[in-house]
């Protein structure tokens, strides 16, 4: 099969879309498939352009994909203007470059969010005469009405008439969760669906890569006997880090320590916070490198995975991550995911804006060993069973190969 697979956030980038792209880009080209990707200049979260990509086209192999970049307008802020300014300029160049890059095509996989990008999405998958794949891992616009982004008027509107349009269009709408897909089938009858769900490589992160030196870099030199707790990915606003200060406020245990890891439009804010609110329990360190975090977090005794409000069909991929790597859970979350942990037993679930419930999550798993090595145990279990991507994408792939004939 000749696949391709529209994204706007690909590696050297870090982050879940980007794992989880080239994770089944990888996949694919083992089952003996040919695999072009088309993104965007590498530049999240911080919005700047990394070093050595820059221009209007720039083609590489990664892990045997080929990949092309094309020209993206860069930008970390979280205004409405220039937010939807670095998502068109991502649409406008894919559409110019993709009939060169694609040519003719099997199928297009096109990621959304931004929902916007189905615009050329659907062009491309029309021009290389190819089944076009939605491939839908939030639920936009609704999380964007949910979060403030957006609210009731023409933008709205807009937004909600692209997506009808995209998922009356696509051959196939794919959904990271089984809320996603319930939602879409419930607006849209008739729409062909297939759960193709987040997961994670359960050899790369494995409880087997936790590290003393990946706990000291984490620590600081403090005391490594320490509760770790850590997060690790995007500071951005659907993931409510304000209630993990919040929290820490709260906080009597002095041997639990808080580990912010990452980047992202919220960072600086936070950090001037925390030094308002002398939160010596707590320190931010730098976004880590893709390779870096399975050892990362299998040297935390906890895992954080916040979100700011319930947000439909949202199950974090580094919730996956962190019960791969043998982390006790604490979820500060609703829905699909909290039903993961529950049902796993791998970790405590706190509702989004309970301070008081997370603070004392955190302080219940500082105080004893033996249940965030139970946790983590079960977390691990269960993504072994049921949420290993290696199964996940052969599945998949084994769809596609499958509807060739037809």
């Amino acid at each position: 099969m000749r696949i391709g697979i529209l994204t706007q956030y690909y590696p050297p980038e870090t982050g879940a879309p980007q794992a989880r792209l080239s994770d089944l880009a990888r996949r694919m080209i083992a089952r003996g498939h040919e695999v072009t990707v088309l993104t965007a200049m590498p530049n999240y979260p911080r919005g700047k352009v990394f070093p050595g990509y820059g221009g209007l086209l720039r083609r590489e192999t990664i892990d045997g994909v080929s990949v092309a970049r094309t020209w993206i307008y860069p930008t970390q802020s979280v205004g409405f203007v220039k937010r939807l300014w670095n998502y068109f300029s991502f649409v406008l160049s894919s559409l110019f470059a993709g009939p060169a890059v694609f040519g003719r095509l099997d199928y297009l996989i096109t990621e959304s969010p931004p929902l916007f990008l189905g615009i050329s999405g659907f062009v491309l998958s029309r021009l290389a005469r190819a089944r076009w794949i939605f491939n839908v891992s939030d639920l936009w616009p609704e999380s964007a009405v949910r979060l403030g982004v957006l609210r009731d008027g023409a933008s709205l509107r807009a937004a909600q008439r692209l997506e009808a349009f995209c998922y009356r269009k696509a051959w196939l709408v794919t959904g990271q969760s089984r809320e996603i897909l319930a939602d879409i089938r419930r607006r849209f009858s008739g729409v062909p669906t297939y759960h193709l769900s987040n997961g994670v490589d359960t050899e790369m992160f494995s409880p087997d890569r936790r590290s003393s030196a990946a706990r000291e870099d984490l620590l600081g030199g403090r005391d490594e006997a320490a509760c770790l707790v850590v997060y690790a990915g995007l500071h951005g606003i659907a993931q409510g880090l304000d209630q993990v200060l919040d929290a820490a406020v709260l906080i009597r245990n002095r041997s639990l320590r808080v580990v912010l890891v990452g980047d992202g439009p919220e960072k600086a804010r936070l950090e001037r916070r925390s030094r308002e609110l002398n939160l010596t329990n707590l320190r931010f360190l730098e976004a880590r490198t893709r390779e870096a975090m399975p050892e990362l977090m299998a040297s935390a005794d906890v895992a954080l995975v916040p979100l700011k409000l319930p947000l439909p069909g949202a199950v974090p991929s580094k919730l996956y991550e962190a019960m791969g790597a043998g982390a006790a859970v604490i979820l500060v979350a609703d829905g699909e995911a909290a039903s993961v942990v529950r049902e796993s037993g791998a970790g405590i679930v706190v509702s989004p804006g309970d301070v008081r419930g997370l603070a004392d999550a955190l302080e219940r798993l500082a105080t004893d060993a033996d249940l965030c090595h139970t946790l983590g145990g079960a977390g691990r279990a269960t993504v072994v069973e049921r949420f290993d991507r290696k199964a996940i994408a052969a599945a998949f792939i084994g769809h596609l190969e499958g509807r060739m004939a037809c």
